[in-house]
């Protein structure tokens, strides 16, 4: 399979006002992409989301442009996760989805995700179309003059409490979180509104911090990726347990009572656990990926369910979920896959488990959300200029000797992963 020029493994992404994130190439993708998913006289509409980046206000009218050029009609929800995305596309029986966004990068990059009229986002092979489609001229796409969309921006909300009914509706109502203290970081992203309402409404005592998104300060110092100040604000405030989103609000990091942080890797161990004792995993197979701690597998080994792993990327995940009929996937970086209620990643939906089970087990979060010790795991990350010439490297003497040798030192008990970021 050739490798893919814009798409990486997760949508499109690069900086802002640069290629391939221009004015320029949403207008034309979202012809292409309109034309593409368009179908015979029926209604044809697409629903577009975004995070808080300055950028959102680029791409999102050129969007609107190139589809509304080609015959299709465009709802805007304005800021909202990238699950709401996933969802909002579905139950509003939309073509496609749009979420612009860059995940856990900073203001200056953004992103393109798109999501398939059953909110899935969409393979690699369709990228790959859609990429030999990018060379092409798009005059002909274009609708007749009483054919072109329209576009309706749903300043109401309408979107957005669809999304948050339907993640409280995942939480027990025999349940309640009345009495518990949790801090709650958005990371001025896209989570910003919707995260605190959703935990406030079903009786959390709330202290949400990354609230404040002023278009270049999403990730900034907060957030998943920088959850220290989440975790001093829960030791100080006495809280029951720390959350931090990412820029769209499809990962999670969390901590307990005292601090001690809590990945993706802990987290699948705990729902994982827990579903089993409810009979709620649909088969004994777990996905994660290649990053992901072998303590974990060796755990998992200890329910008697087995760890099946993917190359990074929550699509590999899903695809490899789908393959064995599991409903439990996840990245040890935060995204998490609750396959019984959405195949996207979602920071708050996953929180509302944890939090399920605290509350049912009246026991603090410290000894209920670290299930195993990890084994030892250095994450190294290489800043590269280029990415050109990497697999030349990669499969030079010099390196390959140095990973031999590195392996045999493991004696079989370790992996060494080697890879760019699809991401960044």
């Amino acid at each position: 399979m050739d490798k893919l020029k814009i798409f990486g493994t997760d949508g499109i992404r690069g900086l802002a006002n640069k290629h391939p994130i221009t004015a320029e190439l949403a207008l034309k993708l979202g012809m292409i992409l309109g034309s593409k998913f368009k179908t015979p006289n029926g209604i044809n509409r697409v629903v577009i989301g975004k995070d808080t980046r300055l950028s959102g206000y680029l791409l999102e009218p050129a969007f609107t442009a190139g589809f509304v050029s080609v015959g299709m009609d465009v709802i805007l929800v304005g800021p909202v996760p990238t699950p709401g995305i996933s969802i909002l596309t579905k139950s509003m029986r939309c073509n496609l989805g749009l979420m612009l966004s860059a995940s856990h990068n900073s203001f200056e990059d953004n992103g393109i995700k798109i999501f398939n009229s059953e909110g899935f986002k969409l393979s690699e092979i369709e990228e790959m179309e859609i990429e030999s489609l990018l060379s092409n001229k798009t005059e002909n796409l274009r609708a007749e003059a009483h054919k072109l969309g329209r576009a309706e921006r749903l300043d109401d909300g309408t979107g957005v409490v669809r999304y948050i009914e339907f993640v409280k509706s995942t939480f027990s109502p025999k349940l309640s979180l009345k009495g518990l203290k949790i801090v709650l970081d958005c990371a001025n992203g896209a989570g910003y509104k919707v995260a605190p309402r959703i935990f406030t409404e079903l009786g959390a005592d709330v202290i949400a911090i990354g609230v404040s998104p002023n278009g270049i300060n999403i990730n900034d110092s907060c957030g998943s990726q920088f959850p220290d100040k989440m975790i001093s604000l829960v030791k100080s405030e006495r809280a029951d347990f720390g959350i931090a989103l990412d820029g769209d609000a499809d990962r999670i990091i969390c901590c307990d009572e005292t601090g001690n942080l809590v990945n993706g890797d802990q987290i699948l161990a705990v729902i994982a656990n827990r579903w089993k004792c409810k009979g709620l995993l649909s088969s004994n197979h777990i996905v994660a990926t290649i990053m992901s701690n072998t303590g974990l597998e060796e755990y998992l080994k200890s329910l008697d369910l087995c760890l099946d792993r993917t190359q990074v990327g929550d699509r590999h995940v899903v695809k490899k979920m789908i393959d064995l009929d599991s409903n439990l996937g996840g990245e040890q970086s935060g995204h998490i896959i609750l396959g019984s209620f959405s195949y996207t990643g979602d920071g708050v939906l996953v929180a509302l488990q944890l939090l399920s089970e605290i509350v049912e087990k009246n026991k603090p979060a410290s000894d209920l959300l670290n299930m195993f010790t990890p084994l030892p795991q250095i994450i190294e990350n290489v800043p590269l200029t280029s990415v050109e010439g990497f697999d030349e490297i990669i499969n030079s003497k010099d390196v390959l000797d140095v990973i031999k040798s590195s392996k045999s030192a493991l004696m079989g008990k370790g992996r060494i992963n080697i890879r760019t970021s699809g991401t960044e």
